[in-house]
């Protein structure tokens, strides 16, 4: 997956980005269980769609940032607070 940035203006003027861009999660995923998916979102993942992809947990993002080494960095973070590592940013 690919990142790409959408600008959002407001009466002309730039007030932030959006990033697109995925996470792919450490360790196998049997299922996407209510309780994983509360998790995420209550960790702060719910500009996420996750999804079970080859057996791993991927999360594809639309978050809002300066950069998107800030995007991904604070996603990173919420990852971790429910839990999970990152493996990979395709």
């Amino acid at each position: 997956m690919s990142w790409w940035c959408v600008d959002q203006l407001r009466g002309g003027e730039h007030m932030a980005e959006v990033y697109e861009f995925g996470l792919t999660l450490e360790g196998d995923c049997d299922d996407l269980t209510d309780e994983l998916l509360g998790r995420l979102h209550a960790a702060g993942c719910d500009d996420g769609t996750v999804a079970w992809q080859n057996g791993r947990l991927f999360i594809a993002f639309d978050r809002e940032a300066a950069s998107l080494e800030e995007a991904i960095a604070s996603a990173t973070a919420d990852v971790r607070r429910a839990g999970y590592e990152v493996k990979a940013v395709p």
